[in-house]
C-alpha cells in the first residue's frame, strides 16, 4: 500500500509547504494527523492530487496544535468523516470536532478502523509534567506491520511494545516522530538497540525525533533508513 507524506519539516520540492507537525495519508482514505496549518495542508494535498472528499477517516495522534491544525479545514470540506481521538483529549478539541457535525470516535484500546488499519487507542504519556494521551496507527500489509507515530510522548519503545502485544507480525517500518530531540546519545543508542531487539526492519524518524537521533538511526540502519520528505510516496 502507498503512504503519501502530506506534511512535515522537509520536502522534495519547493512547491510543498513545510513546517511543524506531520500528516501521512494511508491509501487514499485514512489521514493520520494534519500538520500545523490547514491552508498549507490543503495545498500540499492538491499538489499530490489527493481528493479531500475521498477521505473517510482522520486519526489524530494527540491534541497538540501542530497535529490538529489542519483538521478544521479538512472538516470544512468533508462532512462525512470519522475523526478518531483518545478519550482524554481536551473537551475543547472534542467540542470543536462535534461542531462540524461529523462523527467523533474515542478509543481507549487497540481497534481495527478499516481494512488492515488499526489504532492503538489511548496510550498514556507525559508532556510538560502533565498527562498526555496519544495513539499510534498500524497498517498491516504483506510486508508486515507499519507503525505511524505523531510525537511518541508515551515513549517510542512503549508504543512498539503495545503494538506487538495486540497484533502478530514482523514490524516492517516505524515512521513518524520519535520524540528524541535533546536526548543524550547513550539514551538514543539504547533505543536504537531496542528497535533491533524488537525486530524493526526499517525506520523513518521525522518531526520531533531530533537530528542526533536521525543520524544514529541512519548509521545503524543504513539502506533501511528512510529520510522523510513532503511529496514522498512510500510503498509499505
Amino acid at each position: 500500500m502507498q503512504v503519501k507524506i502530506i506534511f512535515d519539516k522537509l520536502s522534495l520540492d519547493e512547491k510543498f509547504h513545510t513546517g511543524w507537525g506531520v500528516s501521512f495519508l494511508i491509501g487514499d482514505k485514512v489521514l493520520f494527523d494534519t500538520g500545523e496549518k490547514g491552508k498549507w495542508l490543503i495545498k500540499n494535498m492538491e499538489n499530490l492530487k489527493v481528493e479531500v472528499d475521498r477521505l473517510e477517516a482522520v486519526v489524530i495522534s494527540h491534541d497538540h496544535w501542530d497535529h490538529t491544525g489542519g483538521l478544521w479545514r479538512i472538516l470544512e470540506e468533508n462532512h462525512h468523516l470519522k475523526v478518531y481521538a483518545c478519550p482524554k483529549f481536551s473537551k475543547r478539541f472534542k467540542n470543536r470536532v462535534k461542531s462540524y457535525n461529523v462523527q467523533l470516535i474515542e478509543l481507549d484500546k487497540f481497534t481495527r478502523i478499516a481494512d488492515n488499519i488499526y489504532t492503538t487507542g489511548e496510550i498514556s504519556g507525559r508532556y510538560a509534567f502533565r498527562y498526555m494521551p496519544e495513539q499510534a496507527l498500524v497498517l498491516e500489509t504483506s510486508n508486515g506491520l507499519t507503525i505511524f507515530t505523531g510525537c511518541a510522548h508515551p515513549g517510542i519503545i512503549k508504543i512498539i511494545e503495545n503494538v506487538k502485544q495486540n497484533i502478530s507480525g514482523r514490524i516492517f517500518l516505524v515512521l513518524g516522530g520519535f520524540h528524541l530531540g535533546g536526548k543524550h546519545e547513550k539514551t538514543i543508542i539504547q533505543i536504537v538497540n531496542e528497535f533491533r531487539q524488537l525486530g524493526v526492519g526499517k525506520v523513518a524518524p521525522t518531526h520531533c525525533s531530533g537530528k542526533n537521533a536521525s543520524k544514529i538511526f541512519k548509521e545503524e540502519y543504513g539502506d533501511n533508513f528512510i529520510e522523510v520528505k513532503v511529496g514522498q510516496i512510500i510503498e509499505v
